[in-house]
């Protein structure tokens, strides 16, 4: 926005010029988002987020505010402030200022910047009993007998200076409110931290917000030197770009991650100079590293992403505010310019694809572990759905993605594909389709079969939990006979049709049971509509009940309406997963899947009709529009419900 520059006005002894203004200054002057008060003449107020502070200083130079609570009295050390202020609500009020600025650093060709944090925040806790803890600061007796409002007289009174994680609130502890403080060592009383509270805590504005920019670019260009050094000029902005985006999500979070910082040096300690690969893909590679304390880490260093360090701050906002059993356990992350790591717990059996696709394994897992496990991760993601107070959608369940503890205790793992969605909620849109292909929900391909929600990790899970049955790929173009070459049709033909289903060696009745079990669950898991899907709880009841309870579900990937057909293109590029339908109420698993389809939906995808062959060879008879398409890295499998049918396509 432009501003017009004005004579400088005053308030007691603050002088106020561009970009700020008086609200009694004419319309024209300074930027209405720097809008100050004045009261009586003697003290300048800031309102943010309607919440009123006083200005103690305002610094042209380094572009910062200093301000303090109403609340907060000189002298007084039981004076608190009024309301609470952190990172989170500074963010969210979409304030014009921040707490934490740019620095610019000296460079040969080109201005670089980093983000220097202005201030920290600070607890006020109260306790029903002592607390004997570093983090805790005994306020003594400033605040303790009554000083909170409806507090009692057995109340006992702390703060912490610097943030602390959820599990360090002691039993029987309170946040009463938060607040911001300069940053510093507080190793002190409580008296004289609140001399500092009284000082007051710095903001930082942008000269961006004031109609500048952070980084100048040049006013004219002479010749194609100017240019190449411009376009350098312009690939290092967005880069720079990029590491902000990063950095001011953890600024944002830092008092509600309770995770280590770590620096690149460090991670490169951690790993001994990462010697010790333990794992690769296309996110990039993993190292075995060393913690101080001791215990063994899985430190993943991140390649380069096109997503902006998207996937980055999706691992650190999902996992990090993670505790579960099930739920492979953030330590740490790194995020220094374009290096970025993450330090998890490690797990020294790896993943359970490990143990269920490969014949060299010197451990094979008992078909009881592999149904604890199983249990595991169910566990593991009904928390995800319906344990935090968003749900977290994880869009990419597959055994790569499950690693296991010493003693093969699953942990969900890789939520570089997360999303927050609020609970009972669907996502709205998606940017493009997420996940492995092989274990993608068909509702991130073909919309009009249901929108995107949990029960896309759902149909995941079911997938999992039948190629743990096989313990082999569902898809295998390497099979002895067509018919096994989709192991979801062929043994749902096995199971309708009371045959066994060979698990090698033999196997008691009581194994044969375990993967019946699994089988059934994982076949209500892959319906191909979200609604005719069980949620994960259900699941869970699912896998701990027994197996003469369990209803076979219709058949997959024949349980499909008489207008629902292929997707108008099986290229990857042109799949949307952008859902225009609300869900109908999902039925329990026991009420059967056969939910008719409510009127004015479209059609999903072409309108011809195919031919199939007769029974017992006759002529070939026109089906009405009825078939699906499956695709995989290397199949394309066309079922025709009315012939019973498949046909597969080597691609």
């Amino acid at each position: 926005m432009d501003t017009n520059p004005c004579a400088p006005s005053s308030c007691g002894n603050q002088t106020i010029s561009n970009p700020f203004r008086l609200n009694s200054d004419p319309l024209n002057c300074g930027n209405p988002l720097y809008t100050l008060h004045c009261e009586e003449n003697t003290s300048t107020v800031l309102y943010l987020d309607s919440r009123k502070y006083y200005v103690q200083a305002i610094n042209y130079n380094n572009l910062t505010i200093r301000v303090v609570d109403a609340g907060v009295k000189k002298n007084d050390c039981s004076s608190l402030p009024d309301f609470s202020l952190t990172y989170a609500r500074l963010a969210n009020s979409r304030s014009a200022y921040t707490w934490f600025q740019y620095k610019k650093r000296r460079s040969k060709w080109f201005p670089k910047y980093k983000t220097l944090p202005l201030s920290q925040t600070m607890i006020f806790i109260n306790c029903a009993n002592p607390v004997n803890s570093p983090l805790y600061l005994d306020t003594g007796a400033c605040l303790n007998g009554g000083k909170y409002p409806n507090a009692s007289l057995s109340i006992h009174s702390y703060v912490n200076v610097g943030g602390m994680k959820a599990s360090d609130l002691m039993e029987k502890c309170s946040l009463e409110r938060m607040t911001l403080l300069p940053v510093k060592d507080y190793n002190m009383s409580f008296k004289e931290i609140h001399s500092l509270l009284e000082y007051g805590f710095e903001l930082s504005w942008h000269s961006s917000r004031c109609g500048g920019s952070i980084v100048q670019g040049p006013k004219f260009i002479f010749g194609s030197p100017f240019v190449f050094a411009f376009l350098i000029y312009k690939w290092r902005r967005r880069h720079l770009s990029a590491y902000d985006t990063v950095e001011e999500f953890i600024q944002t979070h830092n008092n509600l991650m309770p995770v280590v910082r770590y620096s690149y040096s460090e991670i490169k300690k951690m790993t001994g100079g990462f010697k010790d690969k333990i794992g690769e893909g296309g996110f990039g590679c993993v190292y075995k590293g060393k913690l101080r304390s001791g215990n063994s880490a899985a430190i993943k260093i991140l390649g380069k992403s096109k997503a902006n360090g998207q996937d980055f701050i999706n691992e650190v906002a999902t996992i990090g505010r993670v505790h579960h059993t099930n739920i492979v356990q953030l330590v740490g992350f790194c995020a220094e310019g374009s290096k970025r790591s993450l330090v998890y717990d490690f797990m020294p059996n790896g993943s359970l694809n490990n143990f269920i696709f490969s014949q060299e394994r010197s451990v094979t897992l008992s078909w009881e572990k592999l149904l604890e496990i199983s249990l595991g991760v169910a566990h593991g993601i009904e928390y995800l759905h319906r344990g935090c107070e968003m749900q977290i959608l994880h869009f990419d369940i597959k055994p790569h993605n499950i690693l296991l503890d010493e003693h093969f205790t699953p942990k969900v793992s890789d939520f570089g594909l997360a999303r927050l969605c609020p609970a009972n909620e669907s996502l709205k849109s998606l940017t493009a389709a997420r996940g492995t292909i092989g274990y993608m929900a068909p509702e991130l391909f073909y919309k009009n079969i249901g929108r995107v929600s949990y029960k896309a990790d759902v149909y995941s899970f079911g997938m999992l939990l039948l190629e743990m049955a096989g313990r082999r790929k569902n898809l295998n173009a390497l099979a002895e006979r067509s018919s096994e070459i989709f192991w979801p049709y062929w043994v749902y033909d096995q199971v309708s049709n009371e045959k066994s289903v060979e698990i090698g060696d033999g196997g008691t009745e009581e194994e044969k049971k375990i993967v019946k079990k699994m089988i059934i669950v994982g076949l209500w898991c892959i319906q191909m509509k979200p609604v005719d899907r069980p949620a994960m709880n259900e699941v869970v009841e699912m896998l701990e009940g027994d197996v003469e309870s369990l209803q076979l579900p219709p058949n997959p990937v024949l349980n499909l309406d008489e207008k629902n057909t292929c997707g108008e293109s099986s290229s990857m590029s042109d799949y949307s997963t952008e859902s225009d339908h609300t869900n109908a109420r999902h039925p329990k698993p026991s009420q059967g899947a056969q939910t008719k389809r409510k009127g004015g939906e479209t059609d999903v995808g072409e309108k011809e009709s195919h031919g199939c062959q007769g029974k017992k060879g006759g002529p070939q008879q026109k089906s009405p529009t009825v078939y699906y398409c499956l695709v995989s890295d290397n199949l394309l499998i066309t079922i025709f419900p009315q012939c019973n049918e498949v046909k597969i396509a080597m691609k």
